[in-house]
């Protein structure tokens, strides 16, 4: 193995981050310099350029930015309010009610969206307030809100699993889709548990216990923006229509449904298309720029090499995937879940398929995986979003994270080992 590529892109990378360069531009200056071991200046400037925009375009990722359009639609919209009205007319009573208004609600929202920062953006500003109201520190109320919004991640429809399936070389984005239900769900049960637990010990006072009334009436406010779900899974699945096509279903949808409930107006929707394409441009800065990194990274075999060295370290599947995770926690800590999608996708997949572990399978590992990262210092987005809606600071929210990263990993290892959580509903479909 050339030890000098690695070394390069590795201290570059690491340096960029650190004097505060922007990731997507990190990356791309860092994938430039490891060609230089190889190749002159020009040609390596050049193949980076062009591997960026030959990366972007691919039908699938059209997705992406209307998945982002239509999750901005329904924050907007008046989607967030409905669904923490219905999950608290379920779980309201419970030990901790209102943190688990806040995990079911973001599963709920995120699962809409496809978004985490959405999900902790909304559930943030909205249930954060009502939860200091009734006694429960600021920062067990970011924790848990954190924490809750990377489960719309797994749960479809998720812009990350289209990207795996992209890095991946042709995972199924309706099998990925219908694999991330259980996974997803298991984790925001796991937090439950922890945050019932944090608040009967804290002795927080239970909420009013609904009636069946309430709850039918809920769930009727509720159920238009439930039934996007069956509407953009279900034809997903059903072969109705491609990923692609269900997000501009996904969009036209979630705007009818924003006038209908008088919550978004033609004078809005100029601020909406502004925040979304935002939200884009950065998020395909990060593709494409990812992608010339991974590029970079078969170049120089690298690969390759880590793949043969981790075969030669083991061929048992449990240490094998035990060591992808404690590296993939470690990778998520310092890179943007997107861009380590892209990079490491290339480098452990093919170390899983040769002992047998299915891409769909490993995808959800993956992306399960790398949400603990967004919930961790330096580089976690969606801490960063959480800390600042709840106006508190990072050191005072890790204490409160720590029983929920528990959780989180205890769900990332039934998940890793129990492949049926995964596999049984694409199995159910045959995909």
């Amino acid at each position: 193995m050339e030890y000098a590529p690695v070394l390069v892109l590795v201290i570059s990378f690491v340096v960029l981050l650190a004097i505060g360069t922007p990731v997507a531009w990190s990356i791309a200056i860092s994938s430039i310099l490891t060609m230089l071991v190889s190749i002159p200046f020009l040609p390596a400037f050049t193949t980076v350029s062009q591997r960026i925009g030959t990366g972007l375009d691919s039908f699938a990722l059209l997705a992406i930015p209307l998945f982002i359009l239509s999750g901005e639609l329904m924050n907007k919209g008046g989607i967030a309010h409905r669904l923490i009205a219905f999950a608290k007319t379920m779980v309201g009573a419970l030990p901790g009610g209102l943190a688990l208004i806040n995990i079911i609600s973001a599963m709920l929202m995120g699962a809409i969206a496809g978004s985490a920062m959405a999900a902790a953006s909304a559930m943030g500003s909205i249930i954060g307030p009502e939860m200091e109201k009734e006694g429960y520190s600021r920062e067990f109320g970011a924790a848990v809100n954190i924490t809750a919004a990377t489960t719309g991640l797994v749960i479809p429809p998720s812009n990350v699993l289209i990207v795996y399936s992209l890095a991946s070389g042709g995972a199924s984005i309706a099998a990925l889709f219908l694999a991330g239900y259980i996974p997803g769900i298991l984790t925001g049960l796991f937090l439950m548990i922890v945050a019932s637990l944090w608040a009967k010990k804290k002795g927080f006072k239970l909420g009013k216990r609904s009636s069946l009334r309430e709850i039918f009436t809920s769930f009727i406010d509720a159920l238009p923006s439930l039934f996007m779900l069956v509407v953009v899974i279900g034809g997903i699945v059903a072969g109705i229509f491609t990923a692609t096509e269900a997000s501009a279903i996904a969009v036209l949808y979630s705007l009818i449904l924003g006038f209908i409930y008088r919550e978004i107006s033609i004078p809005k929707l100029p601020k909406i298309l502004l925040d979304s394409s935002a939200t884009t441009a950065i998020v395909m800065l990060l593709i494409g720029t990812s992608i010339s990194m991974s590029w970079a990274l078969s170049y120089e075999n690298i690969p390759q090499d880590i793949s043969s060295g981790l075969l030669n370290l083991s061929d048992n599947k449990i240490v094998i995937l035990l060591i992808i995770n404690l590296l993939l926690l470690f990778v998520g800590i310092f890179m943007d879940m997107t861009p380590a999608v892209l990079i490491f996708t290339p480098i452990f997949l093919p170390v899983v398929t040769k002992l047998g572990i299915d891409p769909v399978h490993f995808g959800i590992i993956m992306v399960l995986n790398l949400c603990i990262g967004l919930c961790t210092p330096p580089v976690g987005s969606v801490l960063f979003v959480g800390v600042g809606i709840a106006k508190t600071t990072i050191e005072k929210v890790v204490k409160p994270l720590l029983p929920l990263f528990v959780a989180m990993i205890i769900a990332l290892m039934l998940v890793t080992y129990i492949p049926a959580l995964s596999l049984w509903l694409p199995s159910l479909f045959d995909l």
